[in-house]
């Protein structure tokens, strides 16, 4: 004979926000698509972020920059063939130039997903379910960055 315990029942969680602007972080800390990658990797180090939004001079979000794009960029540099034993001598300083110049701009996942700070919260949930993303960017009327929403955002307005 097996005895069962009865279960617990719990009850679901319910989203305590109305809107994207419930539940948006204002005035979210962005990159400019000029930035060069060494600012950007200071700038993420620093304040301990995975990801940003990179904006164009207006504030409009172009793409997203995350320390996995910067792995990426990496990593591919190590994997290029190696090159003869006289251009190794100057690739360090190369590779640290390069880190230097080259702009965020051209790491920079290109994609934007957005919504408004009146889309209905549910719909914003459905919409980062359906991408699979971490989060989304809220922009106003004229398409410039006013927040975001993390997945962890969304966790801290839930309740039971």
């Amino acid at each position: 004979m097996t005895l069962t315990m009865p279960r617990e029942v719990k009850r679901p969680l319910k989203l305590q926000a109305t809107t994207a602007a419930d539940m948006m972080m204002l005035n979210p800390v962005s990159l400019r698509a000029q930035a060069t990658v060494r600012e950007a990797i200071e700038m993420l180090t620093t304040r301990e972020f995975g990801a940003a939004p990179v904006i164009d001079e207006a504030g409009r979000p172009l793409g997203v920059l995350s320390q996995s794009d910067l792995l990426v960029h990496q990593r591919e540099q190590l994997t290029k063939p190696p090159k003869p034993i006289d251009e190794q001598r100057h690739s360090s300083a190369h590779m640290q130039d390069r880190t230097d110049t080259m702009l965020v701009r051209e790491l920079m996942t290109p994609i934007v997903f957005a919504v408004s700070p009146e889309t209905p919260a549910e719909q914003v949930v459905e919409q980062m379910l359906a991408l699979k993303v971490h989060r989304l960017f809220v922009v106003d009327e004229t398409g410039v960055l006013v927040g975001t929403i993390s997945a962890i955002d969304v966790l801290r307005h839930l309740q039971a």
